[in-house]
């Protein structure tokens, strides 16, 4: 049994996770990145996240200073989302927070769409460009 305040790890979200992985590491090698430097990057940010989840989840329990939720972000963003989505889950923390959950879905969803565009040779980055530039 878990304590009360530690979720789990299922396989499912281990699932999840891979299949939100797959677009940012095929555009990755797409532009010549080698796979072991994306993996050696993607396990160390993650790993750095998933530790400064455990912290500030730890601080939260023992009513201490805490991590600022924008630093939080900000390893997600630098592409540690993989750790902070294995973390939200086994640490149960941040995970009834609406608006970082927003914040943090987008991010991830920002990478899937950047992935998948350059993978479309940014088809949909430069339309965009060109639009703005039409104004």
């Amino acid at each position: 049994m878990t304590s009360p305040d530690k979720g789990r790890i299922t396989a499912a979200n281990v699932v999840v996770m891979a299949g939100l992985l797959v677009l940012p590491i095929l555009a990755l090698q797409r532009r010549g990145l080698g796979f072991w430097w994306v993996c050696a990057y993607g396990l160390g940010l993650g790993a750095l996240t998933y530790w400064a989840y455990a912290v500030d989840k730890r601080r939260a329990r023992e009513k201490r200073w805490r991590l600022a939720e924008s630093r939080l972000h900000l390893l997600s963003l630098l592409g540690g989302w993989p750790g902070a989505f294995l973390a939200q889950r086994r640490f149960r923390h941040k995970c009834s927070k609406h608006s970082f959950q927003f914040v943090f879905w987008l991010m991830v969803l920002g990478y899937q769409f950047v992935a998948w565009d350059s993978l479309q040779a940014w088809r949909y980055t430069q339309a965009l460009l060109n639009q703005v530039g039409n104004l």
